[in-house]
């Protein structure tokens, strides 16, 4: 029997939850369960420590009967070390989570705006080519810009505001984190509290992206031949389709920053720490990656005052993206 099903036995022998051990141990409950999985081994001083608290001789928990390590067979496993993780306080968990849940919705607003932000001058620039407006090509083009403008701006403001508060938990997204006793149970609770509506938002965040398509399909149905040389008769249902995007990206980013504020936590998912660890060595080209598609999309819409459709670059973007990454990660291993 390996050291990690004898920790099992002995704990559950002495009727103990994870948590209860981890409290005698003085260490956090994620390192127990690393140890009962096998994903990690405890150091020499919580050997010693561990045969205390069990009763037990060290003899006991160090010798195995086994031939072949049941992980791997040639790779022995990392030793845990409290020391090689950074600490997360009872009370700096909790701050997190309700400043993350104040991040959520301040994100999702100023994505949002961007998102709305092209409506006034498809609207306008329509409605002056059909000849429903008394302003000139160039005013239709000015009031539309100036009102993407006005609501950009907030959004960036928005962006730049929550990324300087949010940055004193930015180690939480690169750096191993140790939990404190208590909190990984709480964070837990909160989780399965938060389950349905994180569930509810991002179903219908995606179902609304989904039949936003729908408006210009009737209208095309409804229109026919005749009213599609009305430009004007097309803007609405591109203004209806914005508006539907906006509203379902806002609930599909609101609810997935608060979900994975648990999973940073929990260093679950994306953040786990072999995912940290992936994370890191594409950093560079991540950076680089979004700067260009940002140039792009400005050099784009400036140039071609296109902003009705230049928004199209970033869901494709964010699709290239996960490509991007998959080749990058496919290169690494030939090498």
């Amino acid at each position: 029997m390996i050291l990690a099903d004898k920790i099992i036995e002995l704990r559950k022998k002495n009727g103990w939850s994870q948590e209860d051990l981890a409290e005698k141990m003085d260490v956090s409950r994620q390192s127990i369960s690393k140890w009962e999985s096998a994903q990690s081994v405890p150091d020499m001083n919580r050997i010693l420590k561990l045969s205390q608290v069990f009763s037990v001789s060290t003899d006991f928990l160090l010798k195995d009967d086994l031939d072949v390590d049941p992980v791997s067979e040639n790779a022995p496993l990392p030793v845990d070390s409290d020391i090689a993780a950074r600490p997360v306080s009872m009370e700096e968990a909790t701050s997190f989570l309700k400043d993350k849940d104040l991040s959520s919705r301040k994100i999702a607003l100023g994505v949002m705006l961007c998102i709305l932000s092209p409506i006034a001058i498809v609207l306008l620039s329509s409605a002056q080519e059909a000849g429903l407006i008394g302003l000139t090509e160039f005013q239709a083009t000015g009031f539309g810009l100036l009102a993407i403008f006005l609501l950009v701006g907030p959004a960036v403001a928005l962006f730049v505001t929550t990324g300087l508060r949010m940055s004193k938990y930015e180690y939480m997204e690169k750096e191993n984190i140790e939990t404190s006793y208590g909190v990984d149970g709480m964070v837990r609770e909160r989780r399965e509290q938060y389950r349905r509506t994180f569930t509810t938002q991002l179903v219908t965040g995606i179902v609304l992206c989904v039949v936003s398509v729908l408006p210009i399909f009737v209208t095309m149905i409804l229109a026919g031949e005749e009213g599609s040389k009305n430009s004007f008769t097309f803007a609405i249902p591109v203004a209806v389709l914005l508006a539907l995007v906006a509203i379902g990206v806002l609930l599909i980013v609101r609810s997935s920053i608060v979900w994975g504020s648990f999973q940073q936590l929990l260093e679950e998912g994306d953040y786990s720490r072999a995912n940290k660890e992936e994370s890191k060595r594409y950093e560079l080209l991540t950076t680089i990656y979004w700067c260009a598609v940002t140039a792009g999309f400005l050099a784009f819409s400036f140039i071609t005052q296109r902003w009705d459709r230049s928004w199209i670059v970033w869901p494709v973007a964010g699709v290239t993206y996960g490509l991007v990454i998959a080749i990058a990660k496919s290169l690494r291993k030939k090498d």
